[in-house]
């Protein structure tokens, strides 16, 4: 069972329509993927759609919520979410609202900086999905004020850059809950990355969390050991994921080159099982 568990659309930040990406993931010989855009749902149901051509494929309905921590962000992956739950819905509504009004505010300080990009052009970018900072790179590229994207970020909108933006705080606690309360499973995300892991793993398996993503893009050997340790330590699943956007570029990790262990997508499926049960007896 071949698994990447970390894809993106357009519905936020990727390059491929959803139906692009099941398309994509079925020529690259995957038989399991989960949809997981920023702060959004929007990209499921097209997903899903699509999936219906190709039996062999299964689509995870996912997300993935962007949360803040001092220095940093924390990202929380959320599986078999139900993708109708309304309070899902108007909490993911408010913050791709404040994704906007961050965008707006950065536009503001490049200005400052003598780089002068059009919001509706960042708007136009993001096509009617969630914004986000790669829309403002795009737009920055767009106009030669940066020899690429990656460039924007390391000058200009990352977290020590002049025009960077802090956005609506939610903390991870609160985005576990939030998925949990949508009857899904929160999965920590790109770890790797988390300065305070161990003291933030068993705060958020308290709340919920039931996975953490181990297998990540190109980690490294001697990575992949230390999360699994952490993982084994809290009873974890390990999981595993490309994060794959379409960027283009020669940093990206291309879909299918990072996956979940077979073992793992089989725990994911019993649980979402058990809780789909557990809904049934409640009604």
């Amino acid at each position: 069972m071949k698994a990447d568990l970390h894809l993106h659309t357009t519905a936020s930040d990727g390059r491929l329509e959803p139906k692009d990406i099941v398309s994509l993931a079925v020529k690259v010989g995957l038989d399991v993927i989960a949809i997981t855009d920023h702060d959004t749902i929007g990209g499921i149901t097209p997903a899903l759609a699509a999936a219906e051509a190709f039996p062999s494929l299964m689509v995870m309905p996912g997300v993935e919520i962007n949360t803040d921590v001092p220095h940093g962000e924390v990202h929380i992956l959320g599986y078999f979410i139900d993708y109708t739950d309304q309070r899902l819905a108007v909490a993911l509504h408010g913050l791709r609202d404040s994704r906007q009004g961050r965008a707006q505010q950065m536009i503001a300080k490049l200005s400052k900086l003598g780089m002068n990009i059009e919001m509706q052009r960042v708007l136009e970018l993001a096509q009617g999905g969630s914004v986000g900072r790669p829309h403002v790179a795009q737009a920055l590229f767009e106009k030669d004020y940066v020899s690429s994207e990656r460039e924007a970020f390391d000058k200009y909108i990352g977290h020590d850059g002049p025009a960077y933006v802090e956005r609506y705080k939610l903390l991870p606690v609160e985005a576990v809950k939030l998925i949990v309360d949508a009857r899904g499973l929160p999965v920590l995300a790109h770890p790797a990355d988390i300065g305070d892991l161990k003291e933030l793993v068993p705060k958020l398996k308290a709340v919920g969390l039931i996975g953490i993503e181990v297998y990540y893009r190109d980690y490294s050997s001697d990575v992949i050991a230390g999360l699994l340790k952490i993982a084994n330590q809290y009873d974890l699943i390990f999981t595993g994921g490309t994060d794959y956007h379409a960027f283009g570029d020669d940093s990206e990790v291309m879909i299918g080159g990072a996956l979940a262990p077979a073992q793992s997508v089989e725990r994911l499926l019993a649980l979402a099982d058990r809780r789909s049960l557990e809904l049934l007896k409640q009604h």
